[in-house]
């Protein structure tokens, strides 16, 4: 069987051949190696009774097996639905979502185990897919609040764009093997002949132990991650030269921990990214490193600002969801639901419609003002939300996470003095929450609601 799909990455593949394509567990894995298990695993799924156009849910991280593995069932038209532990005990609804017919779990130590799970799909989108004969994917939402969205791709559209030879980077893989920055970074580095460089945990001190090991070029990853490692003090105990780009997204930025991270690593290029797993990655450019604002869009996409909201109209974007009504506009346009301020090309995004706190008639975005108290000493996160109240309509309330051991009197009177001059007074929190654990999830991601 011919790899009809996946043939100009294994004719790429071949072509450099005795070059790194994957580092895990420090053990370095080359193309050839790729190449000869890819087309293994496509002979080998007939033996594990995955017939083509089969729903099969890829439970692993980047392992090579999994790598592999994932081009075989794109190349065989399957429909995948890759799951990480991240998503914990709701793996299994995520399965009965997508109507999963065959589960393959890639074992801590990179072997395959597979079992059927006698459901036969009968959603529409799913049936379309599959008399289609494409690939697909299923990737689930990890948005801040709401229920978790399941948003099924043609994953044709999706691999177009990595038929164009691009940059080749040593690249760690940060963002999950279910996110779509995460399948966008693995098939981004792989389709221009790069390395992929694995960690066993995504804590700062690993990172930055895996960049100087692995003399890793780009770093794709979170705000949430890089205030980490501004704490931790890592980036001063490891030889952090090889980055070339850090590239971020997944949330908004905070100003403030973008001018850190632009203070420490001056040669790095610090590049926003956008993207939704409604509607793939978009291309973009920063106006500079220390700067939020950016232009969205590339081969593939439209931008419009309706309202005050970008919208995007995509090749790649989603046949639709499993379990959600179309978000799309009649005429094919996806609500974002994100904000933004327009200047010229440029746009800055400010946050989520819905994140939105309305003080008195005044809006204010979480971002601003964690923006600020993420600048005090002893801060380690903040979230800021809204919380009703009967006079102004909302109120600004914040959790924090406090190194200082202070009281929560203390703190509450040391922002109130920190704020007063860097935000206006309907901006500054009349709630504060002092807490232990931490907020942010597997994903790096702010716990606002109920991220997965």
């Amino acid at each position: 069987m011919s790899a009809a799909y996946i043939a100009f990455l294994l004719d790429r593949f071949a072509a450099c051949a005795d070059q790194d394509a994957i580092v895990w567990r420090g053990e370095r894995y080359s193309y050839s190696w790729l190449v000869e298990t890819t087309n293994r695993w496509m002979r080998d799924l007939d033996e594990h009774n995955v017939s083509h156009s089969a729903v099969v849910s890829l439970e692993a991280d980047f392992s090579p097996h999994a790598v592999a593995l994932l081009l075989a069932l794109i190349d065989r038209g399957c429909i995948l639905v890759p799951l990480t532990s991240s998503v914990g005990a709701k793996k299994e609804e995520f399965r009965a979502i997508a109507e999963v017919e065959a589960i393959l779990e890639i074992t801590p130590d990179d072997r395959v185990t597979h079992r059927s799970t006698g459901i036969t799909p009968n959603h529409e989108l799913i049936m379309q897919l599959k008399q289609s004969g494409h690939p697909g994917l299923v990737l689930f939402s990890s948005g801040s609040t709401g229920k978790n969205k399941a948003a099924l791709h043609d994953f044709v559209p999706l691999l177009e764009k990595f038929k164009t030879p691009r940059h080749s980077m040593r690249t760690l893989t940060f963002l999950l093997f279910d996110h779509i920055g995460g399948v966008n970074t693995l098939l981004y580095t792989l389709s221009n002949a790069g390395c992929v460089i694995t960690v066993s945990d995504r804590s700062p001190e690993e990172v930055c132990s895996a960049i100087e090991q692995f003399k890793v070029e780009l770093l794709p990853t979170s705000p949430t991650f890089l205030n980490l490692l501004l704490l931790s003090r890592a980036y001063e105990r490891y030889d952090l030269s090889s980055l070339r780009m850090v590239t971020y997204g997944t949330e908004v930025m905070p100003e403030s921990t973008l001018q850190r991270m632009h203070s420490i690593l001056p040669n790095v290029n610090l590049l926003q990214t956008y993207g939704l797993s409604e509607v793939g990655i978009l291309r973009s450019k920063s106006k500079s490193s220390d700067s939020l604002w950016m232009k969205v869009g590339g081969e593939g996409f439209q931008t419009r600002v309706v309202d005050g909201l970008l919208e995007i109209k995509a090749e790649s974007a989603m046949l639709g969801y499993l379990n959600h009504a179309s978000p799309f506009t009649e005429d094919g346009w996806f609500r974002t639901g994100d904000a933004v301020e327009v200047d010229g090309e440029y746009i800055r995004v400010l946050g989520r419609k819905s994140e939105l706190i309305n003080v008195g008639g005044e809006k204010v975005y979480p971002a601003e003002v964690e923006s600020v108290i993420l600048q005090m000493d002893g801060v380690e996160d903040a979230i800021v939300t809204g919380s009703p109240n009967p006079i102004t309509g909302h109120m600004v309330v914040v959790r924090v996470r406090l190194s200082t051991g202070e009281s929560l009197s203390e703190f509450r009177s040391r922002m109130m003095a920190f704020c007063k001059d860097r935000l206006a007074r309907f901006k500054i929190p009349q709630k504060v929450v002092v807490v232990d654990d931490a907020l942010h999830g597997d994903r790096f991601k702010k716990l606002r609601g109920n991220n997965v």
